[in-house]
């Protein structure tokens, strides 16, 4: 990263791609209302990535983490559940003091690749094989979450899972572009091996962001 992007994150501001108010489609949470913040830049190129866009960070506007904050006080939310991109390729401290400070519960989703930064309450670990985890965030996650493309990726998801605590909880996740194939190769899993749950990513069946 250039000084560009330290020097903007130390006035307390973040790269953002996106924020709206919606409700979470994917994982434990599930159906619950919240503000989602999208951030610019990621460092991993999945091929099968929904958020590409996300892929450039000196593409998206800087923004002031009050204003952020501001947004999501004129609506019902509770709660903001940042995502990307890959969220801890910045440092987050600042942001979780100034959201928590306005009374905010804070969700973090990440592939656990970085540093880790901030004080979440609720931590979902998406780990990718590209780039693994640093070991500290299957001690930390609150919930793992797999991404099913093909069949080789349940491999990688028990690889994960024997390394989180027991009160961690376990999702595999279709992806979406193969939905037909990979749905059902999920739900077979999962009745094989139950300590498994099915994530679907039910905003997009509900056409909604």
């Amino acid at each position: 990263m250039t000084n560009k992007f330290f020097d903007e994150i130390n006035a307390d501001k973040i790269p953002v791609l996106e924020e709206f108010y919606s409700v979470q489609g994917e994982g434990f949470n599930t159906g619950k209302a919240a503000y989602f913040v999208r951030i610019g830049g990621c460092d991993l190129a999945c091929h099968w990535c929904d958020s590409k866009e996300t892929w450039k960070p000196e593409q998206h506007q800087f923004v002031p983490i009050q204003e952020i904050i501001d947004r999501v006080k004129q609506t019902a939310a509770d709660t903001i559940v940042v995502t990307g991109g890959e969220p801890l390729i910045y440092n987050f401290d600042r942001f979780c003091e100034l959201a928590h400070a306005a009374g905010l519960v804070l969700m973090l989703e990440t592939c656990g690749a970085h540093t880790f930064s901030g004080v979440w309450d609720w931590v979902c670990l998406s780990p990718k094989r590209q780039k693994p985890p640093k070991h500290e965030y299957f001690q930390i996650a609150d919930e793992l979450k797999v991404i099913i493309f093909e069949e080789n990726d349940f491999k990688w998801a028990e690889e994960c899972s024997n390394k989180i605590t027991r009160s961690c909880v376990l999702f595999l996740q279709p992806e979406w572009s193969r939905f037909e194939n990979t749905g059902k190769m999920v739900v077979d899993y999962v009745k094989s091996f139950p300590k498994w749950n099915v994530s679907v990513q039910t905003h997009k069946f509900l056409r909604i962001p």
